[in-house]
């Protein structure tokens, strides 16, 4: 029998899960033994996959799991260098040239486990079958608008944290811009065209922000791209690869400019295909954005687990597009699953 075994998310802020009770309950149905890890921080109550006869274990307990068991979370485990026996559906982060993606694969290595990267789990037209960049695009761009709005007030962003759902989230931020008494700004959204992108845009959208939209046709010429230093807010919502042109080089910061703050919501500071690298590191819910330049102030938005601030809507957005390829897990060999396996040892000859 296939077993799935749920873990608790370790990283801190992070209250997401990719499978919901009502998800688990159609594994189960499925003939699919499920196992579900306590959590403090799980934006859904246990009691919920205990109903759907969900076995329960301790909090962080997987690494004891029995040897077939599939661990799913969403987020990275801890850098412990600990070897990897058992098959992993989870953001590796480690596909893109990170620096610390090799030290994860090699953990792989050691252990002679599986990654099923939730990133490269694709269709047979090689489109992703489950992503979060809808809420991604939306966080990101209410956290730099944040930080647009302490800047009127000649502050930094300060921390952020969880809300309860998309209204409250608008109606603090609203709150946030009414309070500078300035004229809301205007953005430019790149990559426009796709989920995240979408979700940038819907949010400017939603607080009257006046947005331009970008995506690959008018990033075609490679750059410069003065036009982005004229918008108030620069949302970088593209997926980094090689070719991907540098939008805002670190000789900008010495033009002359509107840009305030940058958002970038694809987060791939270590990459070697950033293209906005005037910034070198993620930054976090205690400290949301780094000043790169101070006169006229230029701050960066680099949080890399931004649906986290919408961990309900979020979750139960995610959970419904991945569940289709999980009701597959019977036969790890074929189709997602098989593609996603051929992407992890591509990756691995180099290790």
């Amino acid at each position: 029998m296939t077993h799935l075994w749920v873990r608790a998310e370790q990283r801190p802020n992070e209250e997401r899960t990719g499978l919901t009770p009502e998800g688990a309950a159609a594994l189960i149905a499925r003939g699919i033994r499920v196992t579900v890890e306590k959590s403090r921080n799980r934006a859904i109550p246990i009691d919920g996959y205990r109903d759907a006869g969900c076995a329960i274990a301790a909090e962080n307990s997987w690494p004891q799991a029995p040897a077939d068991a599939i661990i799913f979370g969403l987020k990275e485990l801890p850098e412990d260098g600990t070897p990897l026996p058992h098959r992993h559906i989870m953001f590796g982060h480690a596909f893109k040239g990170q620096h610390a993606g090799r030290r994860l694969l090699a953990r792989f290595a050691s252990g002679g486990g599986t990654l099923y990267d939730l990133e490269y789990l694709v269709d047979e037209g090689g489109r992703r079958v489950a992503a979060f960049g809808y809420w991604a695009g939306y966080a990101g761009a209410a956290v730099s608008l944040m930080a647009w709005a302490a800047q009127q007030q000649g502050r930094i962003c300060p921390p952020v944290g969880t809300f309860s759902g998309r209204d409250a989230l608008l109606a603090d931020l609203g709150a946030r811009l009414d309070a500078t008494g300035a004229n809301r700004p205007d953005a430019i959204v790149i990559g426009a065209l796709g989920r995240v992108g979408t979700g940038a845009a819907d949010l400017c959208e939603a607080m009257g922000v006046t947005v331009t939209r970008w995506d690959m046709a008018e990033t075609a010429s490679g750059g410069p791209f003065p036009e982005i230093l004229g918008h108030d807010i620069f949302l970088n919502c593209i997926f980094a690869r090689p070719g991907t042109p540098v939008f805002v080089p670190r000789a900008a910061l010495g033009q002359p400019r509107r840009l305030s703050v940058i958002g970038d919501v694809a987060c791939d500071p270590d990459s070697d295909y950033n293209p906005v690298p005037v910034y070198d590191a993620a930054t976090t819910w205690a400290a949301p954005v780094v000043r790169v330049h101070d006169a006229p102030p230029l701050d960066v938005m680099a949080i890399d687990n931004l649906p986290s601030l919408l961990p309900v809507e979020s979750s139960q957005d995610y959970a419904a597009q991945l569940l289709p390829s999980l009701l597959t897990l019977g036969d790890p060999d074929a189709g997602v699953w098989a593609r996603a396996a051929d992407t992890f040892r591509s990756h691995m000859k180099d290790i």
